[in-house]
């Protein structure tokens, strides 16, 4: 079974990092880590690690990681990410996955992007296991509600990593 690791930070839309974790299909184990920032009460949800707490289990490479998301990504988080910090569970979690050659999805929620910001997603990207993917929608899917628009995304962040999904109406 893969392990798919869901990070949210403190950036606006970390509804969106929830819902990307509840749409992981079934047939892979799901780990989530919130930051002090994110807010974010959940009721019952299994394997959800604070960010404060860097012995946690994905702060290791042996742990076995496959795929880590950060959906949202604050420009925090992701300047030390590309500065090599890793002070927090999320920032370590990523830096994990760079070092052992894992999939990492960096999603950046900002607007506009800074020449620091793009610095850093341009020597990220560099990297053949890291994927810049803002939360950036597209029309010609008709989205109709926030729900749309969320489900697009989600469905091609999936689709990066190999998650077979039916989120949205591609194109035809």
């Amino acid at each position: 079974m893969k392990k798919i690791l869901v990070c949210i930070s403190g950036a606006s839309g970390a509804s969106l990092g929830l819902k990307l974790y509840s749409l992981i299909p079934p047939e892979y184990e799901r780990f989530l880590v919130l930051s002090e920032h994110a807010k974010i009460v959940l009721e019952k949800e299994e394997n959800i690690f604070l960010n404060d707490d860097i012995a946690a289990a994905p702060a290791s490479g042996s742990f076995g990681i496959d795929v880590t998301f950060i959906v949202p990504c604050s420009m925090n988080t992701l300047a030390k990410i590309a500065l090599g910090i890793a002070d927090n569970l999320i920032t370590r979690a990523a830096q994990v996955a760079i070092k052992e050659k894992k999939k990492l999805i960096i999603a950046p929620r900002e607007m506009p992007f800074s020449e620091i910001y793009l610095e850093h997603m341009l020597k990220l990207s560099k990297l053949q296991n890291v994927i810049i993917a803002p939360p950036v929608i597209a029309y010609y899917n008709k989205p109709e509600t926030i729900d749309d628009m969320e489900k697009f995304l989600i469905g091609k962040w999936f689709d990066l990593v190999g998650i077979e999904n039916k989120l949205f109406k591609r194109w035809k």
